[in-house]
């Protein structure tokens, strides 16, 4: 049993100044996350910041459309909320697809996009991780690579971002509204994780002390269809070998816009510019959509216990747009 102190703060600008000023202090939220890591001996804070009780759990309509997320809505009841269902389903189908209804349950927006990776090797202290331990080396590089990522990789850490939610909201151009130590400030969703490179201990672009504390999701064009596919190994509780998010706006037979983003390939949720580039103004067919996975996936770094991730990928991504297409000659109800 390891010790340690827990604070329950009333404002956010208190927690921000609990958590600042302790190099050992984290944030605590619905705990799905952080708990588990606790009971694993990978998390040793000294200090637990409960960040639950501050007046974040509420979803708002802003005046030029688009919702504002407080970071402590349950993704059960922003799953369940009537805006998100109707506008964003690409969001609402992620939030459902993720882990179990108990978890859902429990679970924060905030909290889900600050995640820890769900690697095996970081998860077993036993073994050596740099995510975990700088420059202890990585397991997962010779061990069993199945789950592991293929694009934005490093020699440091090959593992694969957790969140289904994310990826959705990296593909609806997300902005994440955070307080820091140096103040407010606004980070675009696609900008909020990094990559692993030479330092994979760090997972966001995030400073300590810097608390999330709301999301925001921008209006989408008029006609245009989301969706997000998820491929794992069981129907429930399981985490994506591969997963696409896609919002799609099409002109006749033409792509006018589209974005797409990749889960359970890389790092972090992968924005798909390079198949977005090559998809606009093109035709929406399957051949085009092929052809813009395939350069999309063209930078991928594979071994042979993660070379299936490749051609599954650019399936879903086809599939997942072909499947928009034929939603959009349906009219909505």
């Amino acid at each position: 049993m390891r010790p340690f102190a827990y604070e329950r703060p009333a404002t956010a600008e208190e927690a921000v100044a609990l958590v600042a000023t302790r190099p050992g202090a984290v944030f605590l939220a619905g705990g799905t996350n952080l708990v588990e890591h606790l009971r694993l001996g990978i998390a040793r804070p000294q200090v637990l910041v409960d960040v639950t009780g501050l007046p974040l759990d509420s979803v708002e309509e802003l005046p030029g459309g688009g919702l504002h997320i407080g970071a402590t809505v349950r993704n059960a009841d922003l799953a369940a909320h009537p805006a998100v269902r109707e506008c964003y389903p690409v969001v609402c189908q992620a939030l459902v697809s993720g882990a179990s209804p108990q978890l859902r349950n429990a679970a924060t927006m905030g909290g889900n996009l600050m995640q820890r990776t769900r690697c095996a090797y970081f998860q077993d202290p036993d073994t050596p991780c740099n995510k975990r331990q700088p420059s202890s080396g990585c397991s997962a590089l010779s061990g069993v690579t199945a789950d592991s990522a293929v694009l934005g990789v490093s020699e440091q850490c090959v593992a694969v971002h957790p969140s289904d939610v994310a990826v959705a909201l990296s593909a609806v151009d997300a902005v994440v509204l955070t307080v820091g130590p140096s103040g407010p400030r606004r980070v675009p969703l696609t900008r909020l994780h990094r990559l692993p490179g030479d330092a994979p201990e760090r997972d966001t672009r995030l400073e300590h002390g810097e608390l999330i504390t709301a999301v925001q999701l921008p209006p989408l064009p008029p006609g245009t269809r989301s969706r997000y596919r998820k491929v794992r190994d069981r129907a429930s509780f399981a985490f994506a070998l591969v997963s696409v998010a896609a919002v799609l706006d099409l002109d006749g037979g033409t792509v006018r816009d589209v974005r797409v983003a990749f889960g359970g390939v890389a790092p972090k949720p992968w924005r798909a510019t390079r198949a977005e580039a090559a998809l606009r103004g093109a035709p929406a067919t399957a051949d085009s959509f092929a052809a813009a996975a395939s350069a999309e996936l063209a930078a991928a770094r594979t071994v042979p216990g993660n070379a299936y991730k490749v051609p599954l990928a650019r399936d879903t991504f086809v599939a997942t747009l072909l499947d928009l297409c034929e939603a959009s000659r349906t009219p909505r109800r």
